[in-house]
């Protein structure tokens, strides 16, 4: 996510910082780079033009240029401008006064959605709701089909998938089903199509009206730049929408859509989309969002991610462990497995302050799903007693492992250097030595 322009603007705030006190000319050298960097990156020019002129406004008002601490003033300063245009407070959704609340997804064909709508029924279900899906587009019905699908595996109701009926008595079902199982939430999934013409703007305004929405949020592939600007702008016109949910973040290296959309429309972006699972779908809250643009990590996200995985006993459990230097091989595994469940290395090393610069340096591609599937083979293939004391772990012991997993004993070899080095870390952190990462877990 934004990667291209998070190392461009580390790079200028690297450059600042070497140079101890700032020059009028090396603000104004800074200040081009940063402009670059956001034209590459797909941001509006108007948008590019305005944060300029924010940021240079509030340098010369904050005297950065006779102060020694001038370098850290900038990036403070590029900091409060991103989460000005971003919409400063997280915007969360509206309800109804009374339920259910309508929640209705519009979109251009291959936003996302429907696998969108799954993913907010889960999450709104994790905050104690209730969510039915809507299948609302009656002349598609591999949608209706793909949206059932959905609920069945994630556990949520799911209405109209097989009734090809007018918006008013598919709204009446779908409010007769809420009411039938007590559902809190409607997620209307609605039709998707190439442009947005005259007809499509009457279908979708025929469905707000059965439905009568506390939101009607605009899903936007982040990919397509500019254009989701530009068609963001032509639905709000045509339809009035109440806000943004981004998809397809994690693949947008550049992020201009993001960081143009609210301050083109003036609508908030709700959520945003980190991938392909069920659970890949995050609030979205502009000041961790600048965070994690300037490489400043979001801790608060990653903590509130490893909550959601790991429960307080098990914190307790690995806490009594670490401290005790008893941590084990079984142990890493469940760690393993938990990390996994939060989403891929790469999004979580952006999460920890100082590493997002280093990212590059790390290699990250190669830890992917199939190296943990290695992890696990390797593990598993050792006997208990291998697993709870890896120091008696020979040659002969590494090629039986080796071979039982499909790996080569240098690999075996690999794998329990790698637990070495996180049991020291993770006994670092345990010990008050790192980031207190337990300790704010158990808040």
């Amino acid at each position: 996510m934004l990667e291209a322009l998070s190392e461009r603007l580390q790079g200028v705030f690297r450059k600042l910082g070497s140079q101890g006190s700032i020059r009028e000319q090396d603000l104004d050298e800074a200040l081009r780079e940063v402009r670059v960097a956001l034209l590459e990156a797909d941001v509006n020019f108007k948008v590019v033009r305005e944060f300029v002129a924010g940021v240079r406004e509030h340098a010369q008002g904050a005297d950065v240029l006779k102060s020694l601490t001038g370098p850290q003033q900038v990036i403070k300063i590029v900091n409060d401008e991103l989460v000005r245009i971003l919409g400063e407070n997280q915007a969360g959704l509206q309800t109804a006064a009374r339920p259910p609340t309508a929640i209705m997804l519009v979109g251009l064909k291959g936003s996302g959605k429907t696998t969108t709508a799954a993913k907010l029924g889960l999450r709104l279900r994790k905050q104690g709701q209730k969510p039915l899906l809507v299948a609302a587009d009656p002349h598609r019905v591999a949608g209706g089909e793909q949206l059932a699908a959905l609920g069945r595996q994630l556990g949520i109701a799911v209405a109209g998938e097989a009734v090809a009926e007018k918006p008013a008595a598919l709204a009446k079902a779908a409010l007769d089903e809420a009411q039938r199982i007590g559902a809190s939430t409607l997620i209307v999934d609605t039709p998707g199509h190439t442009t947005i013409g005259s007809d499509v703007v009457a279908q979708l305004t025929e469905l707000r009206n059965a439905f009568q929405p506390a939101e009607t949020l605009l899903v936007v592939d982040a990919m397509t730049g500019q254009d989701a600007v530009n068609i963001a702008q032509e639905i709000d016109e045509a339809l009035g929408i109440t806000g943004f949910i981004m998809t397809k973040m994690d693949g947008d290296a550049r992020g201009g859509a993001a960081l143009s959309i609210r301050a083109v429309t003036g609508l908030p972006i709700k959520f945003i989309g980190m991938g392909e699972k069920a659970d890949a779908l995050e609030p979205f809250i502009p000041d961790r969002f600048a965070s994690r643009i300037l490489g400043m990590g979001d801790m608060l996200t990653l903590i509130e991610k490893a909550s959601e995985t790991i429960g307080q006993d098990d914190v307790q459990r690995l806490e009594k462990k670490l401290r005790a230097k008893t941590l084990d091989l079984e142990d890493f595994m469940i760690q393993i497995q938990q990390m996994k469940k939060m989403g891929p290395i790469s999004q979580l090393v952006d999460m920890i302050p100082g590493l997002a610069s280093v990212k590059s340096q790390l290699d990250l591609d190669s830890v992917d799903d199939s190296f943990w599937k290695k992890a696990e083979a390797v593990v598993y293939s050792m006997t208990p007693q291998e697993r709870r004391h890896p120091e008696i772990i020979n040659g002969s012991r590494r090629r039986r492992i080796a071979q039982g997993s499909g790996a080569t004993p240098q690999e075996v070899n690999r794998l329990l250097n790698q637990w070495k080095e996180a049991k020291k870390m993770a006994q670092a952190v345990a010990t008050g030595q790192g980031p207190n990462l337990l300790r704010m877990l158990r808040r």
